[in-house]
């Protein structure tokens, strides 16, 4: 990740954004036609749940999967369409207007980009078959990141240093990949060789667009192909990954150096911009050892496609139709997804994306009641409140843990809803007749804003989201809680709901995020940010011992009938799942509504509270994005995230009357129980 952040979302989350502007009657925040009540809730309470919803809302054919969270990112993406035709259209009004009305206007005209071709990547493709030697090969690497044209064999970025957060520090991350996992390179499945089939295509034709002749472009692609698969064999596992200590390895330049002879690592850093710097921390020291060693084995050549790939790849969806349909056609093979995603909607994303701020202050100011920030302040000390009450009770941790435990969760900083402070973007030009251009110059500004950040105090207010975006998230870095306004919105909340689908909801989904900050990754770091063990060692062993009960239970879920969740790789999520629906159900039972226990459409309070987690998650998937996912995502799909969280909440079981028998049922002994 480019910034420690744990989500409660999708990979690619989904939600759109804003409170609903009028109180809906009751019975619509639990629509029982949704429900498949010819299923007990025992036996499968996510289809109990939502199954007729699942049965009458297929994907569309523009999409990999359908459900609230893309209900809502699709109606974000129009809200956003509006506001960005508002200022394409009154350009003239102010600065900001005309900065994200001509991106939009230039993005959104197909005919002059059909009529550029590649002609917009042109000079630094030629730039890359001029270099003569190594050290101008990696000048040029160095100096594709400064721009965000590309970041061959490896990336830069500034950030807390995770042993001393009140601190930046370059890192130099080495990947140098495209395929989603380390595993479609070597996994001989049918599967991940028709993505390697398919991926030999793709680049095969993008080289081809470019100039290249038949011979040409195989030898390219035969190049590219050979470099990645190496450094592919030397990634870690993303289940390794979430070891913070593994990616933790802190050098001096003249250290990095001996790792690697190839790289004068003061001259690029002086080319990125980043100067008066001794000491970098490396996500992983062996991926620059074998990087060292395939640029002195292989031809000069190689690498040079392998570097215009990566500024190809990464233009290709801005480029004329010939590179966007050739790029569709791979993401057709990964995903099974039958049709492009509209201009518009790439659009309004790409700006969400790129210019957050800009979009962002205007999108909270058109859709966004302020007194929902209010109340989401209020919802998240009573379940803060409520975290620490169950913490105290907790009888497999000590008391000399507990008081650190407290102190971590009293600490949150908490970042509702959009930034204290927007930024301005001063000195970023756009022009509505140079799509890429205005592609570079955005990125350029974003990585001298990232740059400008050495020697400064570290800035913990940042949200790290837009404030259109469905989500939510923890940063272990700065112990932060952050919710854009996106996410405060039906199903997770809103004003004219009642208690149980609030708590239900935006309850779970905060529970969620507090409990990142003592998931396995997350209770590494202690309460101002830094990556400290503060545990006893006896109450660490506890941990682990009931978080692998965790793993085990979700190794015994599958996907597709024959395809594993992984328990390892969605540990984190899986236990913010269990431990924010745990709090949120003991918040809601301090609500009036809980204790009147009194029935709506049928339905009491404890019912409805589950049944608003379970509608969260509902929604279809293509089979081929859901075995993409389980490699690459470390959220469980969404059967899971329901049906594993409530078969461990005793509540849940007198809700629904499970009895021994029922699919779900586990007796009171083996419910998993930490938070």
């Amino acid at each position: 990740m480019k910034k420690t952040v744990i989500s409660i979302g999708f990979t690619f989350l989904i939600f759109g954004s804003v409170i609903a502007q009028n109180a809906q009657p009751l019975k619509y925040y639990i629509d029982k036609s949704n429900m498949d009540l010819s299923i007990k809730p025992g036996d499968n309470f996510y289809e109990y749940a939502d199954g007729n919803w699942i049965k009458n809302n297929p994907v569309p054919a523009s999409k990999t999967r359908w459900g609230n969270f893309d209900l809502l990112r699709e109606q974000s993406s129009k809200r956003m369409q509006i506001l960005l035709e508002n200022a394409e259209k009154n350009r003239n009004k102010n600065r900001q207007s005309q900065i994200i009305g001509d991106f939009y206007t230039s993005g959104m005209d197909s005919a002059a980009i059909e009529a550029k071709g590649y002609s917009p990547i042109k000079a630094q493709l030629q730039q890359v078959d001029e270099i003569n030697d190594l050290p101008q090969l990696l000048n040029e690497i160095a100096l594709l990141r400064t721009t965000g044209e590309a970041s061959p064999l490896f990336g830069m970025y500034i950030s807390p240093d995770r042993k001393n957060v009140l601190k930046y520090i370059p890192s130099i991350s080495f990947a140098g990949t495209s395929l989603p996992d380390k595993d479609y390179y070597s996994k001989n499945d049918p599967s991940s060789i028709k993505i390697r089939n398919a991926y030999a295509v793709y680049l095969k034709t993008l080289f081809g667009l470019c100039g290249e002749d038949e011979a040409q472009a195989t030898a390219s692609k035969d190049a590219v192909v050979k470099i990645e698969t190496a450094l592919a064999a030397m990634q870690y596992s993303r289940v390794q990954m979430r070891d913070p200590y593994k990616s933790y390895n802190k050098y001096s330049l003249d250290g990095l150096t001996k790792l690697g002879t190839v790289f004068n690592w003061k001259e690029l850093f002086k080319i990125m911009k980043v100067n008066g710097v001794d000491t970098v921390l490396l996500n992983n020291p062996g991926l620059l050892v074998t990087s060292d060693s395939l640029l002195k084995a292989l031809p000069l050549s190689d690498w040079k496609s392998y570097v215009k790939w990566n500024i190809i790849k990464n233009a290709a969806p801005y480029l004329s139709s010939p590179f966007v349909n050739a790029e569709f056609e791979f993401i057709k093979v990964q995903t099974g997804q039958k049709e492009q995603t509209p201009r518009w909607e790439r659009m309004s994303n790409l700006i969400d994306n790129s210019l957050g701020d800009f979009i962002g202050e205007l999108y909270v100011e058109k859709y966004f009641k302020p007194e929902a920030k209010v109340r989401m302040l209020d919802l998240v000390n009573n379940l803060q409140a409520t975290f620490a009450a169950r913490i105290k009770r907790l009888d497999w941790m000590s008391e000399a843990t507990k008081v650190k435990a407290l102190e971590k969760l009293h600490a949150f900083a908490k970042k509702i809803a959009y930034p204290d402070k927007w930024k301005k973007y001063e000195g970023l030009t756009t022009s509505k007749n140079d799509f890429v251009g205005n592609l570079r110059n955005v990125s350029t500004w974003g990585y001298n804003y990232m740059i400008n950040k050495m020697g400064k105090p570290v800035d913990r207010t940042e949200m790290g989201m837009t404030p259109p975006t469905i989500n939510a998230s923890y940063s272990p870095t700065t112990n932060g809680l952050t919710f854009p306004a996106g996410i405060l919105q039906y199903p997770f909340f809103d004003f004219g709901a009642d208690d149980a689908v609030n708590y239900g909801g935006i309850g779970a989904v905060i529970g969620h995020e507090m409990t990142h900050g003592f998931d396995d990754q997350g209770r590494q770091y202690d309460a101002v940010g830094n990556l400290k063990d503060w545990w006893v060692t006896e109450d660490g062993e506890k941990f682990k011992a009931k978080a692998q009960e965790v793993v085990d239970e979700y190794n015994g879920f599958t996907v597709n009938d024959t395809i594993h969740v992984n328990g390892k790789l969605t540990l984190g999520e899986n236990l913010a799942d269990l431990g924010g629906l745990n709090i949120a159900y003991e918040a809601f039972t301090k609500t009036n509504e809980y204790k009147a226990n009194k029935k709506i459409d049928g339905l009491t309070p404890t019912q409805r509270f589950f049944l608003s987690w379970a509608q969260v998650w509902r929604g279809n998937i293509l089979p081929d994005k859901a075995a993409q996912l389980i490699l690459t995502d470390p959220h469980s799909p969404a059967k899971w995230r329901v049906n594993g969280t409530v078969n461990n909440l005793d509540a849940w079981y007198k809700a629904f009357n499970i009895k021994p028998g029922d699919a779900m049922y586990k007796k009171p002994a083996d419910r998993i129980k930490i938070w």
